[in-house]
């Protein structure tokens, strides 16, 4: 295993480990997304400019105006998305630089992430393919349209705070399945779960968050 894999100093497994205990602490209680997030690198997913604060509870800036989201917002959604239930299929809206995908292909039989900036996807795909993550499928794409051809999934997770629910993802969801998203402008955005049972779309308001707007097109 090479040094950049293993960590040194504050990529080390005792620093990954800190961020675990800080997000027991902060009321993550899903114990298989807590052993994703210890196993996946997070310092391997930020510039090496970066890399010494990958384990801080903070977004960080990965280019192109994007962040990697705080470690408690990754945990949370997942673990909200999951409900303490196996998932098949997923989707991401928002790969940005691949380090959400990574923990929910710990935690998912299939994850299928679409990002709208061309080159922080070329980002992420070389660090996925450099992790040797095998089900994870990245495209170049507007995240408001989805993956129709693939769909219907389980699981839709957004890395990026929508004005409203895009009503073509709500069509994507199987029956049964939940989708978590940050929804709202500016200081009102909020974490948003809906289930969808049948034709009807159930919605729950969690907590107040703040993520990047979902931006429409493809750059």
């Amino acid at each position: 295993m090479s040094v950049r894999h293993s960590g040194i100093g504050m990529t080390s497994d005792r620093t990954r480990a800190r961020m675990i205990e800080r997000l027991r602490e902060q009321g993550i209680r899903d114990i298989d997304v807590l052993s994703a997030m210890s196993q996946v690198p997070r310092h391997l997913f930020v510039g090496e400019v970066l890399a010494l604060r990958a384990y801080e509870d903070t977004a960080l800036p990965i280019g192109f105006g994007q962040t990697i989201s705080h470690p408690y917002s990754v945990a949370r959604m997942v673990e909200v998305l999951r409900a303490g239930k196996p998932l098949l299929k997923v989707l991401e809206i928002g790969a940005g630089c691949g380090y959400q995908a990574a923990v929910l292909a710990k935690l998912s039989r299939e994850v299928y992430s679409v990002e709208r900036i061309a080159s922080l996807l070329g980002q992420a795909r070389r660090t996925i393919r450099e992790l040797r993550i095998p089900n994870i499928k990245l495209k170049h794409g507007d995240g408001n349209a989805g993956l129709p051809e693939m769909a219907p999934f389980d699981g839709i997770i957004l890395a990026a705070a929508a004005e409203r629910p895009p009503p073509s993802l709500l069509t994507q969801l199987t029956d049964g399945g939940r989708m978590v998203l940050p929804c709202g402008l500016g200081e009102s955005q909020r974490m948003l779960l809906i289930e969808r049972q049948g034709d009807a779309y159930h919605e729950q308001i969690l907590e107040m968050v703040r993520f990047v707007p979902l931006l429409p097109g493809v750059a």
